[in-house]
């Protein structure tokens, strides 16, 4: 992701991506890994509490190689929240929830950021703001939003082990539950070289329909539009 901002050189726009990412990035991932914590510490699993995990705190969520990875293509990951079926009533209902917690985070998180934005937008229109102050706070909550979009997104793909995969375990029977989840060990390989898909469809033409990066985008703008509508539609009753 670094990298990417960085293609065209240490630019201005450059280095406004950088100092934006930063801190929205250490921000979605800490509330994103925490929420998975708290949600299971209220269905019974204390083991992210007795860890020290149910904090803002970014450091104890970051892992190193997966902020390398981030920084250099743009797939990453934090340190996981442990969470312990077996203190769960319903292993396989607490699981699914608390792996819903992180995306649904992610979700209320933009819409934060999209009401910052509209309401950044109004005070700087009422009050005739035009400086760089205006513009880099509407650009900031603008990527807050978006952010977050993409990362719960991401999340939910049906692969062991994000998020998605947890929740798709819930509705498979013990059997299929099972076969599932054995994939894990081979998870993040398998998303390698799906999020490479795009690239080697330059080289070989079958996989150019299956470019998984461009489906996330495309499926995070259809998500991000979404949250605008009522949000708008609620400023426009005010004149906005």
């Amino acid at each position: 992701m670094l990298l990417r901002l960085l293609a065209n050189g240490f630019t201005v726009e450059a280095l406004i991506g950088i100092l934006f990412f930063i801190p929205v990035f250490f921000i979605t991932i800490t509330v994103h890994e925490c929420a998975h914590g708290y949600i299971a510490y209220k269905l019974g699993d204390p083991t992210a509490r007795n860890l020290g995990r149910l904090t803002l705190n970014p450091i104890k969520h970051i892992d190193p190689i997966g902020l390398i990875m981030i920084a250099v293509i743009g797939f990453g990951w934090a340190k996981p929240v442990p969470i312990i079926p077996r203190y769960f009533k319903n292993p396989k209902s607490g699981m699914a929830i608390s792996a819903a917690a992180g995306p649904v985070s992610n979700i209320l998180m933009a819409i934060i950021g999209l009401l910052l934005y509209a309401i950044l937008l109004q005070i700087f229109i009422s009050a005739n703001i035009v400086n760089v102050f205006a513009a880099s706070a509407l650009i900031f909550a603008d990527y807050f939003a978006t952010l977050n979009v993409w990362f719960a997104v991401f999340n939910l793909i049906p692969l062991p082990p994000l998020d998605g995969s947890r929740i798709v375990s819930y509705f498979l029977s013990p059997k299929l539950h099972y076969y599932y989840n054995y994939v894990e060990r081979y998870g993040f390989l398998i998303l390698i070289l799906l999020l490479n898909m795009g690239r080697l469809g330059s080289r070989i033409w079958i996989f150019r329909y299956l470019d998984i990066l461009s489906g996330l985008e495309i499926l995070s703008t259809w998500v991000l539009r979404g949250l605008k509508v009522p949000i708008n539609w609620i400023f426009s009753l005010f004149g906005g």
